[in-house]
Parts: C-alpha cells; structure tokens; sequence
C-alpha cells in the first residue's frame, strides 16, 4: 500500500483492561513518516466528504466538460434526484471543490466548474477507475459466486 494506517495507543487509559477507548489511528507515508493527528483528522473528514457515489461521479463529469449548468449536470451524472445533486454541489461547493456562477437573467443561469482543488481531487481519484478497470474481470466473477 502506498499508505497505510496503525495503531498507536493514547496512552495507559487505552492500554487498561475493559477499556473501550480504542487506540488512535496514525497515518504513516511509505517512508514511515508518520502524519500529525491534524492531518489524520483531515484526511478522514475528506474521505467520510466525497467518498460517496454522487460526489465521485460529478467529479467525472465536471473534469471531462469543464463548465456545465445544473441540467446539464444532473443528465450526464445520470440517475440523481434533483435534491441530491443540490445537496452534492452544495457540499462541494463549501468544501471548495466546485465553483458556482449566477448571471443575473432572467430566468436565472447558474454554472458550475471545477476549481484547481476539485481537479487535484479528481486526478487523485482516477487510481479508482484504473483499479477497477484492471479488476474487472474478478470483480464481476467475486460478485457473481457470492449472489449464488
């Protein structure tokens, strides 16, 4: 792996028998060099953010067409609700993955792009689609035997 997670007691509360306080989880990169909790709680909060269907797949859609409004969007997303891809583009939007542009027409025009942080996150998220095209076969085979 080319990162990994370990455990790393808190401290002798951790270590007391019966206890049910679990040991803090270190990120630790290929060289061993371990993260700061600061990091590790951002990297977790980031991944429980956009590790989600929708989030991904706008993420596909929008480094592929660059600037799309909302109708757009939600057709080449494919099979989103309405409010789920609000609620989507709002979450991208507050963690600064999208940018959204309102004209004042009437009726109103809004687009949606990608900022340079939603196409690092993109680009970090293709290892996904490389994995899964390579695994392909295995996958449907895995699939398949367990639904027997």
């Amino acid at each position: 792996m080319c990162c990994t997670y370990r455990g790393v007691p808190r401290g002798k509360e951790s270590m007391a028998k019966g206890s049910k306080t679990l040991p803090r989880r270190v990120f630790t990169s290929p060289g061993g060099v371990r993260s700061t909790p600061e990091l590790d709680r951002l990297v977790q909060e980031t991944i429980g953010r956009i590790a989600d269907k929708w989030t991904m797949l706008v993420l596909e859609v929008l480094g592929e067409h660059e600037v799309l409004r909302f109708g757009q969007l939600a057709e080449l997303v494919g099979d989103i609700s309405q409010k789920m891809l609000t609620k989507t583009l709002r979450a991208m939007e507050k963690d600064g993955f999208v940018t959204r542009t309102v004209y004042a027409e009437v009726p109103p025009k809004v687009e949606y792009r990608l900022t340079e942080l939603g196409y690092s996150l993109g680009e970090a998220f293709c290892g996904v689609w490389i994995w899964a095209q390579k695994h392909h076969t295995e996958l449907l085979r895995v699939r398949s035997l367990r639904g027997k």
